[in-house]
């Protein structure tokens, strides 16, 4: 698979067809595409490396905005099962686009989570909420856990 802007992990692979990957959160096999990928290095490096806890990672959340069933990538709560976080991944082809953040947003609309990131696996961004003011700004680092 392709190298990404993040640490290299090790990970469960099984070379069949199609492939697929041991998905850590999920605890299963999951099909091995390049969003996947991205998805499954990116969690790693938030667990890994932010101290992100894994048991309050949902991946794959189903939600309902304006009378339709979306899908978020993955949802970050706290200890008391609030929402977080969303993150929404990309294929690393896929570029970072002002239509990636409209999706994540649309996202929010019933989560109203304080933090949004998108990462293709090459480029990541994070961006903090301040509803209270009605703003959002781009963080510089993808916080750790304990800033949220």
């Amino acid at each position: 698979m392709l190298t990404l802007n993040l640490p290299v992990y090790e990970f469960t692979i099984s070379h069949g067809i199609p492939a697929k990957i041991f998905d850590f959160i999920r605890k299963r096999y999951v099909a091995l595409t390049p969003e996947e990928w991205v998805r499954q290095n990116f969690l790693k490096f938030l667990v890994t490396e932010k101290k992100y806890p894994q048991s309050l990672i949902l991946v794959e959340q189903t939600l309902q905005v304006h009378q339709m069933k979306k899908r978020c990538d993955a949802v970050i709560y706290d200890n008391s099962a609030r929402p977080l976080m969303i993150i929404e991944f990309k294929k690393p082809e896929v570029a970072i686009s002002q239509a990636v953040f409209d999706q994540i947003a649309r996202y929010n609309i019933p989560l109203k989570v304080k933090y949004l990131m998108v990462s293709n696996g090459l480029q990541h961004f994070c961006s903090y909420i301040d509803f209270d003011n009605n703003t959002y700004h781009f963080l510089e680092d993808i916080p750790q856990y304990t800033s949220l």
